[in-house]
């Protein structure tokens, strides 16, 4: 039902694209004969417009991932850097959601551990609309922030690192996972977030331990503790999914003679706030000056780069497949 109703409104756009653009050619030539200052302005903004929009379209085309078009779900964590780190996971954190709100995605924020100091350590929301993964799943990675340290008495320079996890919403999609209750460990606990002396006075904040994979999810935004383990599984069973992905990965490079790893310890982007102002992206050379506007969201240049490139390392594969 949902992949009809994203079909559909696909159809849509591109039926509206192709009636403006029969709309302009006959305004096109009603200017030809008839010279009119006012129209040809409007043309102008017209055909301007549309341009913009199948870019917009271009770059759609490029999200042709078998998850692409599902919502995410969008994990952060502080690396090195102690205090500075958890700072720059709350600064990423805004910084993604800003971006979405944006394009209007729905953001909920499933479960936030504040840090000693300030920031948070770690933090997990999602991002609901449609291609929302398609357009993050390049983001995951290790992120590095350098500036003057707030923290620091003497304001000395730091280096800080986040990590970016980004995974598909598979929500209530059937799949291949089958989750045991005997393999789930699951505590509740009074949740040391925000939300009022409900949360505090009752178990209502949920972990859950995947027994054999080890993996741990927690959940205490919600006052009901039903809601926190429906959306604690949620987690889970997107983090399954997507280590079953990785898996098939691995054993795909495998097959080829490829090594792949994923090694947190080489950052993909570098925000350096001192001595200079830049914004780098290490895998695709996009570069950004101002600071201040990623930091409030602006991630469109760094995320179409990285789309952009991931079409070609596939056109280069398939390339080299059809000479083979």
């Amino acid at each position: 039902m949902q992949l009809m109703i994203r079909l559909r409104d696909e159809v849509f756009v591109w039926e509206s694209l192709d009636a403006r653009l029969a709309e302009l050619h006959e305004l096109t030539e009603l200017l030809d004969s008839e010279p009119d200052s006012q129209l040809e302005g409007e043309i102008n903004e017209s055909v301007a417009q549309i341009e913009e929009d199948l870019e917009k379209q271009r770059f759609r085309l490029l999200l042709n991932g078998p998850h692409d078009a599902k919502s995410a779900i969008v994990s952060i964590h502080a690396g090195n850097g102690g205090t500075d780190a958890m700072d720059w996971v709350q600064m990423l954190q805004r910084a993604y959601m800003r971006w979405a709100e944006s394009r209007g995605y729905r953001v909920d924020l499933l479960d936030e551990m504040p840090g000693e100091e300030a920031g948070i350590k770690s933090t997990t929301f999602s991002v609901d609309g449609p291609y929302a993964y398609g357009y993050l799943r390049g983001e995951a990675g290790a992120h590095r922030l350098i500036r003057l340290s707030p923290f620091d008495a003497a304001h000395r320079r730091q280096t800080s690192f986040a990590k970016v996890e980004v995974m598909p919403d598979i929500g209530d999609e059937p799949i291949e996972i089958n989750i045991r209750p005997e393999d789930l460990e699951v505590d509740t606990f009074r949740s040391t977030g925000k939300g009022g002396q409900h949360l505090n006075k009752t178990d209502s904040a949920v972990r859950i331990r995947h027994k054999p994979t080890g993996i741990v999810v927690t959940c205490q935004n919600e006052r009901s503790q039903i809601q926190n383990r429906e959306l604690a599984l949620r987690v889970l069973k997107s983090k399954l999914y997507e280590l079953e992905i990785e898996q098939r990965e691995r054993d795909a490079a495998q097959i080829k003679g490829a090594h792949v790893e994923a090694d947190f310890g080489n950052q993909i982007r570098t925000v350096t706030i001192h001595p200079y102002s830049l914004v780098k992206d290490h895998r695709t050379g996009a570069e950004q000056s101002d600071t201040v506007a990623y930091l409030n969201g602006d991630l469109d240049r760094f995320i179409q780069a990285n789309l952009t490139a991931r079409a070609g390392e596939a056109l280069s594969a398939a390339t080299i497949s059809t000479i083979v």
